[in-house]
């Protein structure tokens, strides 16, 4: 990732002060699942009661939340969401805050707002941070996929957007998860549609070095997925190997290298996305929870044990079914996760039941009927208690036993209205005390009287041996014309680990996979020694490989020379040499448009070359692509753009300028910025013929105190350009940056779109 400046000067400045602290210990519950990696605490002296308000309770902090809170060294970090200000729409923020864990005062807070995003319902703040075990540092994607990292005194370490630079999907549901910390690197979870070999949807893994913010390794280890998935690696031993486990959008569970991310087994669990975490039982045996369709009948959920393999494996598995242990029907975990107590797991069912299964047989020891149903919340054990959050805004302590779950604690968590507050997050467990996010609030309650501290769980970490492989660092670059890459090379061992980094005896050369459907290179210049690549002010927008080679080792790393200011396409430059389904001559849109190449062709329209989105599948009558600088501001972009239709039936089409969505849209008649639709949007009338050209110009103003204006002007293409803009729409907080992009919809892919004579240039 080619970070700016002032991201790459903070981050080197953190790296020399954390290498002077190292020796500070970091403790307490540092992810969502607890130290013990499958909801547990190794706590006593907790809490047999509770209900709001109550004298067990020590505070309450106002916050709309989702996800668990986790805690190190006193201080405590929460995702969550509020109304910042007068504006129901405008003043609605994700928010990652600090707080003293034991009053629950604010030391810090980040706000985040939304863009393009496809989030509805303010179903925000689905996710939780983690804390990582060296620094102290804390790491969050939201919901739009920003990643984030900060020190635990609130600085900013560095920032990703994983839409803009990776092609991240975002869906109306906002679940992200939580990100995963392994020694060198933070692990983000997501579905990408990005270019080349990754253009296609796919759900991946995305590892960055955690004090860098480079990316280190991608992976995708499963198929084409049916849901978002946000289960969260869970890290353990095959071989001399440290590999991690995780469910996937694509009805998968899998297995994948943890220093390399390569892909090592995977088996298919369900029809649709396995959300729950997964655990493991031993060093041979998995337990899975899911809540979509069974991959051999009609019936919904199942809970399952496998036997995995103790060897790792030279090439990709496949398990086979027979690798069930058992199987439980009785259970539909959507997006729950289960806890493990030695030899018996505790799940909360979509029906509202807590269960209990044997987890050597697999058998249901009780069920019970606890509330009406669940969604996303899961329990936490610790002290011979269960704590259970249930999404009807009842919270429910359990004392469990083989022959039934003795009721300790039932409270119901009501709003001002009287009625019931959502809880979507599992409990965490710390010093003594119980912390429950609710969309109300985080309560604390409990006490100061921990017999037992916290332990993470830890993964020993052997000497390292001769270099056996490469790594390139960073594994995917973008760079804007007039800027550079460099790499590092790392020598890993046999089992992935980091022995030093090599700078000399290096042969560098641009690389074309054999299996590339598409052959091209990067235009950039490449120093054949230190591997320095670098594009020229007039480089072409283009993606490619390279290829580094050292003692008959090889790695490769790939990246995009993306748009910068004075960017012109007009696409006749392009031969039409492939045919389409349906007949036409067409070729692929750009390599480094990111996502397009299964969703645009070029093709000839009115005696032109232009682009236009495709058709074959309803699943992308949506798409939002992008090909500039996610640093990009204060710029005109601006295009030719046209859609099919009738009078009855016609499609929106329209361009992205730094995270404003400005679309024509024929069905409505209407001129319309947004951002994410609930946030900002804002519209003119304006007639929209089918099958006529029309000149789009778009551009967003920022204002000194953070405001803006977004501003947009629409015209008949060949007529003279308005002097006015057809439309300014004021913002609070302007989004200071962002990529540019092209924007289509065809409702039920009925009806095409077509855009033409593309420019991009600084307004200045």
């Amino acid at each position: 990732m080619k970070m700016p400046m002032k991201f790459r000067t903070l981050a080197l400045g953190t790296i020399l002060a954390l290498s002077s602290s190292a020796i500070a210990d970091v403790t307490g519950w540092l992810n969502w699942r607890g130290p013990n990696q499958n909801g547990t605490s190794n706590e006593s002296n907790l809490p047999d009661t509770w209900a709001p308000g109550s004298g067990s309770q020590l505070w309450k902090y106002d916050l709309n939340g989702a996800g668990a809170p986790v805690i190190a060294n006193g201080r405590l970090f929460i995702f969550g969401y509020g109304q910042f200000g007068d504006d129901p729409a405008e003043d609605v923020q994700e928010t990652l805050l600090c707080l003293n864990a034991d009053t629950g005062k604010k030391i810090w807070e980040k706000r985040f707002p939304d863009y393009i995003s496809d989030v509805v319902y303010n179903r925000y703040g689905v996710g939780s941070p983690v804390i990582d075990p060296e620094t102290g540092n804390v790491y969050l994607q939201t919901s739009n996929g920003r990643c984030v990292a900060f020190t635990p005194d609130g600085k900013p370490v560095w920032e990703i957007s994983l839409i803009e630079k990776l092609a991240r999907l975002t869906f109306p549901n906002g679940r992200t998860g939580s990100p995963a910390i392994f020694e060198n690197l933070v692990i983000f979870h997501c579905v990408t549609a990005n270019w080349g070999t990754t253009g296609p949807a796919r759900d991946r893994f995305y590892a960055f070095d955690k004090l860098s913010g480079e990316l280190v390794w991608y992976s995708t280890p499963g198929i084409r997925p049916v849901d978002s998935s946000f289960s969260m690696p869970v890290f353990g031993q095959l071989g001399s190997q440290t590999v991690f486990y995780a469910g996937t959008g694509c009805g998968n569970v899998v297995c994948v290298n943890a220093r390399t991310g390569k892909p090592v087994w995977r088996f298919q669990l369900s029809q649709g996305g396995v959300n729950s975490q997964v655990i493991l039982h031993g060093t041979d045996k998995l337990i899975a929870l899911h809540g979509k369709e069974n991959i051999d009948a009609t019936s919904k959920g199942r809970l399952v044990c496998l036997k995995i393999p103790t060897e790792y494996p030279k090439e990709q598995l496949v398990l086979d079914p027979k690798v069930e242990i058992w199987r439980n029907d009785d259970h539909i975990g959507f997006t729950s996760s289960p806890i493990l107590v030695k030899d018996r797991v505790y799940t909360t069912n979509f029906t509202g039941e807590l269960i209990a299964v044997d987890a050597e047989s697999g058998k249901t020891l009780w069920q019970d009927k606890q509330a009406p149903d669940q969604i996303h919340a899961s329990p936490i054990y610790g002290d011979g208690k269960i704590y259970a959050p249930w999404f009807e805004g009842s919270f429910v302590i359990t004392k469990p036993s083989d022959k039934k779950a003795e009721i300790l604690s039932h409270a119901d968590i009501k709003s001002s209205d009287g009625s019931g507050v959502k809880c979507l997050a599992a409990p965490t467990i710390l010093n003594g005390k119980v912390y429950l996010s609710t969309r109300d609030g985080l309560y604390c309650f409990g006490s100061n009287k921990s017999l037992t501290q916290q332990t993470p769980a830890k993964i020993a970490k052997p000497d390292a041996g001769p270099i056996s492989q490469l790594q390139i660092v960073p594994a995917e670059f973008a760079i804007a014309p007039g800027q550079k890459q460099e790499f590092q090379v790392w020598g890993l061992d046999e089992t992935g680990s980091r022995v030093s980094i090599i700078t000399d005896g290096l042969n560098w050369q641009k690389f074309i996979p054999p299996t590339a459907k598409v052959k091209a290179e990067v235009d950039a210049t490449l120093d054949t020694k230190t591997g320095t690549v670098s594009a020229a002010n007039n480089a072409m927008i283009s993606a490619g490989a390279l290829k580094v080679t050292y003692k008959g080792m090889s790695a490769t790393t790939r990246g995009r020379v993306h748009a910068g200011s004075g960017y012109s396409e007009n696409f006749e430059a392009v031969p039409l040499k492939m045919e389409s389904p349906a007949g036409e001559k067409v070729n692929f849109p750009p390599l480094a448009w990111l996502g397009a190449r299964i969703k645009w062709y070029i093709l000839e329209k009115d005696e032109s070359k232009v682009i236009a989105n495709r058709l074959d599948n309803v699943l992308f009558q949506r798409t939002m692509n992008f090909f500039g600088d996610p640093e990009m501001s204060d710029y005109i972009l601006s295009a030719d753009v046209m859609t099919d239709g009738n009078r009855r039936i016609k499609s929106t089409v329209g361009l992205v300028n730094q995270r404003y969505l400005i679309t024509l849209v024929g069905n409505q008649n209407i001129l319309e910025v947004s951002s994410n639709h609930e946030r900002v949007k804002s519209s003119v009338k304006f007639p929209i013929k089918a099958n006529t050209w029309y000149s789009l110009k778009t551009h967003v103003k920022s204002n000194a105190d953070g405001s803006g204006e977004v501003r947009a002007k629409a015209w008949p293409r060949g007529e003279e350009e308005p002097t006015e803009w057809t439309i300014e729409v004021p913002v609070k907080r302007v989004h200071p940056k962002g990529s540019a992009g092209v924007f289509a919809f065809s409702p039920q892919a009925q009806k095409r779109v077509f855009l033409d004579n593309i420019k991009l240039n600084a307004a200045k």
